[in-house]
């Protein structure tokens, strides 16, 4: 079979595939256009995000057997037409769920300590002490929508900070010895810090907004390491003017291309140019995933399950 790879992913991916009798053929700069004209020709796919994978696109790929995405989420790829076609879909979210769980912890260390903002004053001669007195982990109830791969690592980073943790997913009976499942009137009346880890999906696009936030009974500080669409920024920026959200550790946005590149050119948000100057907010471009050994890991994750099923 021949597999075509749009995106560079670690050699061990290439060279896997390689060993399993596949021929590789790569492409990385070419627009959609140019690679519709091709598609026909392949029977495998390698993507990260470089082009959206739609009806369109599919419709050309007539001898398609599996596309490959070396990331966490499925949604540049339309799944429907793609399960119409009998094309196998991989991802591979078992790949940097470990990333995601450190940095989420690592922007709400950041988050709670003020450390964005301190090192910046102390880079600058500025040496406050009182007025940049932290907050602790310890005691506050953690709620984490979205408990899957990477709410799950979330969750297992967060057992040694005597804190309580609760989730909540649309399915039921996920829940573990690391965080309690719970409804959401109940998890909205308790959580001091919410962290995201849903995918982006119909339901979850623009969840978070003025509404979702008002029902929470206290204030409460917000991490986004999942997708940037499920926030809506405006009504963000409004919560946290009024002090409704405390802070936010934000690693994507809701303005993010597809291709995660030239977010605004000259026509910058007005609700974005409020969260670059507020000291109550670390912005990541989305990175969480994005370590050393999830690179190794995500290409594995994709090497084993297409050596599982077409092996």
């Amino acid at each position: 079979m021949k597999v075509l790879h749009l995106d560079e992913n670690h050699p061990l991916l290439v060279e896997g595939l390689q060993e399993l009798g596949y021929e590789n053929h790569f492409d990385y700069t070419s627009p959609k256009e140019a690679i519709i004209s091709k598609i026909g020709e392949y029977q495998g796919l390698i993507i990260r995000s470089r082009i959206p994978i739609d009806a369109e696109f599919l419709t050309k790929a007539t001898q398609l057997k599996f596309i490959g995405r070396v990331g966490a989420g499925l949604e540049n790829i339309d799944i429907d037409k793609a399960q119409e076609m009998n094309i196998r879909l991989f991802n591979a979210p078992e790949g940097n769920r470990n990333a995601v769980g450190e940095q989420a912890l690592g922007m709400l260390l950041s988050l709670l300590n003020h450390l964005n903002r301190v090192d910046n004053q102390v880079r600058n001669g500025i040496w406050k002490r009182e007025e940049n007195r932290g907050i602790e982990i310890e005691g506050k109830t953690i709620g984490i929508i979205g408990y899957g791969h990477m709410g799950k690592a979330f969750a297992k980073k967060l057992k040694g900070f005597d804190c309580d943790v609760i989730c909540y997913d649309i399915l039921g009976g996920v829940g573990d010895e690391n965080a309690r499942q719970v409804g959401i009137m109940e998890f909205k009346k308790r959580v001091d810090i919410l962290s995201l880890h849903t995918p982006q999906t119909p339901q979850t696009i623009r969840m978070v907004n003025k509404e979702f936030i008002e029902e929470f009974h206290k204030s409460f500080w917000l991490i986004n390491t999942a997708r940037g669409k499920s926030v809506v920024t405006e009504d963000l920026v409004a919560a946290l003017k009024s002090g409704k959200i405390l802070g936010a550790a934000l690693d994507v946005l809701e303005y993010e291309k597809a291709s995660f590149e030239n977010l605004f050119g000259d026509d910058m948000p007005e609700a974005f140019q409020y969260l670059i100057q507020a000291d109550n907010v670390l912005l990541s471009p989305h990175i969480a995933g994005w370590t050393i050994e999830s690179k190794i890991k995500l290409s594995k994750t994709i090497l084993d399950k297409i050596t599982q099923e077409f092996a």
